[in-house]
């Protein structure tokens, strides 16, 4: 095998480096310092050039110097060659190829000096480009159907619909004349399919966007059924989603499932959620077993929380106990990808590294993992929650069953969430003592959790009415946590209930200090400095609130109050005109409208809505009086008849309302009617002086014998009325001088209580001012000695300190509506 194979002998090698440090001698400027020519040039002006100018050639012909117009005399170097431009033998030397810059033989003939060749003027102006080739056309083309789909895009994202699906449409115009133009000029392999595809997606999605969905479904349809566009068939599953909004649910399953067909198993992402959209609408449907099998086979190829949840809703919509179980164990172990919260905690003393991991701990990918970590605990407390109830016997076996499994989790915190939660959940039941129990489980635990249960406690003493006990757990969640919003209200709550409005305004400011977004603290605060008479202060918190809460009844309620004890009617008008807006059957609040105009003096406002009022809530006897004083000053006395019916009716011992029943009967002429009025009131008040006295005029009038009877009996009133009245003074003034000196310290007591209810007297006081009176049984008062009374839309607790809390996102309506943000902590 060796035999063919020849060695090259050593001698005949070649060297393949050779040549390569051969160079001209010329260029070696190392033995310059022997070079006795050069040398000699150096020191001497042999080797030197005459400067050349830029003048006439006159006056260089006068030099010594051999030159184009001077004697032709032979000059060498002193490397014996001859000098450039130097005549030899007659015959000028030719250029050579390295000239000196800025130096021609124009230089020699009379030229100026003209390196950047100034002198021949601007450059020829460039050749136009011809637009009218249609090549140029087709580009142009192309590039305004480019811009009409960016511009389209831009205004869907910016929320403009209507411009985008118009740009849409122009694009589309102009791609298909644009296809016209290149079919007459090109080949047809030649047309820009990818700018055909492009518009019609774009057109396709806008009209999806503005709801035009036979228009989408058709453009997609195009799109499909072409063979020339590649991976279209991926589009169906947006023909899908339009099906699924249109509620047509077996045609959306139907191209899910072609959708799912035409993309490879590589792509495995986007099939995963094309099973998921199938398992969703079959849960539209109602078809649990199909949804059970692709949550199940997502769950088992890629797992994802969306997939374990739905898996859960599914089982207990079937109600499979232990399929349920099995369910929130895999949806606990859904792996998030996310790291140790332990890395963002810097161990080093180096202040650069800290700055490093405060940047780190406050980046987009850090934000992004929390809300991961967030997205998880929220789908796992839903199910917690929903399956607690039904898994086992009892719901507090189910929430301990839970509560083990957690705890066995990477999410152990959710523990003490799912604790207070089964306390929540005894509170819908009306069970406080076991919601009581529960929380108070937590005392023992960290701050955080002792703080939460603590404010909760807290909440629940309030509800229950016990202020002593609320203030103790206030007290403990503020020691627990000082920055606890929730708690520090609870604590001020405790402290307004006690009266001391300062302190409580206090613990409100601290708490806001902590949370400016605290609306219950905001609120409470400016219902103290309501109690406390600052208004104007009052008003800038409940200002501060609205711009939050921007249709909270309650806030426009108070806002309005505010405004009326500032003595502005016009401003408060106005904020119960949104009120209204906003609860339009709300009879407080019409019932006060009418009370402000009637003060302005706008009858026939006032008289509207009182008379809304009274349609939404007709027992309210302020608003019963107001209309029916309002229509005998009017002179309608038979329309005010129903209205002081209704509050006869509404107060039957109340003698009052059937004398005014009486009174319009006599002033509308129906005199038959007023006196059986008056016999009826008789029979029901035989002692009723008012009565009688009209009876005895009544009978006068029209002269019934009955007049004596009547007469008769009303001496025997008067003069009872008279002793007893006799009776009733002398009894006070013996008991004022026997027990003054006993009785100082309860009469100043007595005092404080009068005074208390001395308003309510002379609202009483002006009621009865509208009953006819001994002279004038028939007249009655002006509108201006009506009072009206105004209560808050949302009743008597308008006034009593919002209690606060941390509001949950997944929380049930009890939270929401019942408890009012108060059972969670921050």
């Amino acid at each position: 095998m060796m035999q063919h194979v020849h060695l090259v002998p050593e001698e005949e090698e070649e060297d393949l480096y050779s040549g390569y440090n051969e160079y001209n001698p010329t260029y070696d400027t190392e033995d310059l310092d022997n070079d006795v020519a050069f040398q000699q040039a150096v020191k001497t002006s042999h080797g030197r050039r005459p400067p050349i100018t830029a003048k006439i050639p006159g006056t260089a012909a006068v030099r010594p110097v051999g030159t184009g117009f001077g004697p032709r005399v032979n000059l060498s170097s002193s490397m014996g060659r001859p000098m450039t431009g130097a005549v030899q033998d007659g015959v000028a030397r030719p250029m050579t190829a390295v000239r000196a810059a800025g130096f021609t033989k124009t230089a020699y003939r009379g030229s100026s000096f003209d390196p950047l060749g100034q002198s021949r003027g601007p450059a020829p102006p460039l050749e136009t480009k011809n637009e009218d080739t249609p090549d140029e056309k087709i580009r142009q083309l192309e590039k305004k159907v480019n811009e009409l789909i960016e511009e389209s895009c831009i205004a869907n994202s910016n929320g403009d619909l209507n411009l985008a699906l118009e740009k849409a449409k122009e694009a589309g115009k102009k791609e298909r004349a644009l296809v016209r133009q290149r079919e007459q000029v090109l080949s047809p392999e030649n047309i820009n399919l990818d700018l055909t595809y492009s518009v019609l997606l774009n057109l396709a999605t806008q009209y999806s966007a503005n709801e035009m969905y036979s228009e989408a479904l058709s453009t997609y349809q195009v799109i499909v059924r072409n063979k020339m566009f590649s991976n279209a068939g991926r589009l169906k599953v947006n023909m899908a989603n339009i099906y699924l909004k249109q509620k047509n649910h077996s045609k959306a399953i139907k191209f899910y499932r072609m959708a799912l067909d035409q993309i490879p198993g590589a792509h495995k992402e986007m099939r995963i959620k094309i099973m998921q959209n199938i398992g969703v609408t079959f849960v539209r449907t109602g078809q649990y077993a199909d949804a059970i099998n692709s949550f199940e086979h997502i769950m088992s190829e890629s797992p994802n929380l969306s997939a374990g949840l739905n898996l859960i809703l599914c089982y207990f919509a079937i109600g499979d106990r232990d399929k349920m179980k099995k369910a929130f164990q895999k949806l606990i172990a859904v792996p998030l990808g996310i790291d140790d919260e332990d890395k963002y905690v810097s161990h080093s003393d180096d202040p650069h590294t800290n700055l490093v991991m405060e940047a780190i701990k406050n980046d987009s990918l850090h934000q992004m993992e929390r809300e991961r970590k967030a997205v998880a605990e929220k789908y796992i407390m839903t199910a917690a929650k929903l399956i607690a109830p039904v898994i086992e016997t009892s719901f507090d076996v189910g929430y301990d069953w839970c509560v083990e499994v957690v705890k066995t989790s990477p999410y152990v915190e959710l523990a003490n969430d799912l604790e207070i939660n089964k306390a929540i959940t005894y509170l819908r039941q009306k069970n406080f003592t076991q919601a009581v129990e529960t929380l108070q489980m937590f005392e023992k635990k960290d701050s955080r959790v002792k703080s939460a249960a603590a404010t909760n406690l807290s909440f629940l003493f309030f509800l229950k009415n016990e202020p002593s006990q609320a203030d103790l757990y206030a007290d403990l969640a503020v020691s627990a946590d000082r920055y606890n919003p929730s708690a520090l209200t609870n604590k001020g709550n405790a402290v307004f209930v006690g009266g001391d409005y300062e302190r409580a305004a206090e613990y409100y400011r601290e708490a806001l200090r902590n949370d400016s977004s605290c609306t219950e603290a905001l609120y409470n605060i400016g219902l103290t400095y309501k109690k406390l008479n600052r208004l104007e202060e009052a008003l800038d918190f409940f200002l501060k609130l609205h711009a939050i809460l921007r249709n909270s009844a309650q806030v426009l309620s108070q806002i309005a109050d505010i405004y009326e004890m500032l003595e502005d009617p016009n401003q408060a008008i106005e904020w119960l005109m949104q009120l209204i807006s906003i609860v339009p059957t709300d009879s407080r609040a019409l019932a006060k409208l009418g009370e402000l105009y009637d003060m302005e003096g706008d009858k026939s406002q006032a008289f509207q809505y009182y008379s809304e009022s009274y349609r939404y809530f007709p027992s309210n006897i302020e608003v019963i009086e107001w209309l029916g004083a309002y229509y005998i000053e009017t002179q309608f006395c038979e329309k005010a008849i129903r209205y002081f019916e209704r509050a006869a009716l509404i107060t039957p011992n109340q003698v009052k309302w059937q004398l005014m029943v009486a009174s319009c009967y006599r002033r509308s002429g129906n005199y038959q009617k007023a006196l059986d009025k008056y016999k009826d009131i008789h029979r029901k008040f035989p002692d009723n002086v008012e009565c009688l006295r009209y009876l005895v005029r009544l009978c006068t009038d029209t002269g019934l014998k009955e007049v004596q009877e009547y007469a008769t009996k009303l001496k025997k009133v008067e003069k009872m009325k008279e002793l007893k009245e006799q009776r009733v003074r002398s009894g006070r003034d013996g008991s004022g001088r026997s027990r003054r000196d006993g009785r100082e310290g309860s009469a100043s007591s007595d005092s404080g209580q009068s005074s208390g209810t001395s308003a309510k007297g002379e609202r009483l006081s002006a009621k009865l001012k509208t009953l006819p009176g001994a002279n004038d049984p028939y007249e009655t008062s002006a509108n201006r000695d009506i009072d009206v009374s105004y209560v808050d839309p949302l009743g008597p607790q308008i006034e009593r300190p919002k209690t606060a809390a941390r509001k949950r996102v997944e929380e049930e309506e009890f939270a929401d509506e019942e408890l009012g943000d108060d059972l969670l902590p921050e």
